[in-house]
C-alpha cells in the first residue's frame, strides 16, 4: 500500500496551527490544493472536498471523518465507488515541538485494485501536500491574509 506524506515544521503552536486547519470555510483564502472542504468535522460526518493537485484537474470526493482529536489529529477516508476499488486514508497529524512550533504531518495511505494504475496521480498529491503544508504554514505564522 503505497503511502505519499509531507511533513513540515511550523512556528505557531498547535492551537494556532488547529485553528487554521479546522476552519475550512478559509480553505479557499490561503489553501491551493485543498480549495474547498464541506461538511462537520465529526466522526462518522460524510465530507465534500474539492481538491487541485498540481498539474492534474480538480477533483472532488465525499470521505468519512473516521478520526477527530483536537490539537492532534484528523482523518478521512474516501473511496472511489466501493471498497477495494481505490480508497485512501487520509490525515493530519500534529504535535507540539515546543510551545511556539509544532510538527505537522500530512499524509495518505491508499490501497486498492485501481492504485497501480493511478501512480501520476500519487505524484501529484505528494506535490499538493507539499503546497498545501508550506501555505498552511505561513497562515498559522500570520506571513498572509488575514488570521
Amino acid at each position: 500500500m503505497p503511502t505519499v506524506s509531507h511533513i513540515v515544521e511550523i512556528n505557531a503552536p498547535v492551537s494556532r496551527v488547529w485553528a487554521v486547519l479546522t476552519d475550512t470555510a478559509a480553505y479557499p483564502e490561503w489553501n491551493p490544493f485543498m480549495i474547498e472542504l464541506d461538511g462537520s468535522l465529526v466522526p462518522g460526518s460524510r465530507l465534500a472536498v474539492t481538491i487541485a493537485p498540481p498539474g492534474a484537474k480538480r477533483q472532488r470526493f465525499t470521505p468519512t471523518v473516521t478520526a477527530v482529536e483536537p490539537e492532534r489529529r484528523l482523518a478521512w477516508l474516501g473511496r472511489l465507488f466501493i471498497p477495494g476499488i481505490f480508497d485512501g486514508a487520509h490525515s493530519f497529524e500534529l504535535e507540539a515541538l515546543t510551545p511556539g512550533s509544532t510538527r505537522f504531518i500530512q499524509s495518505e495511505r491508499f490501497s486498492g485494485v485501481l492504485v497501480p494504475l493511478l501512480r501520476g496521480l500519487l505524484r501529484s498529491t505528494e506535490a499538493g501536500f507539499a503546497a498545501m503544508n508550506t501555505a498552511l504554514a505561513a497562515r498559522a505564522e500570520g506571513k498572509t491574509g488575514v488570521g
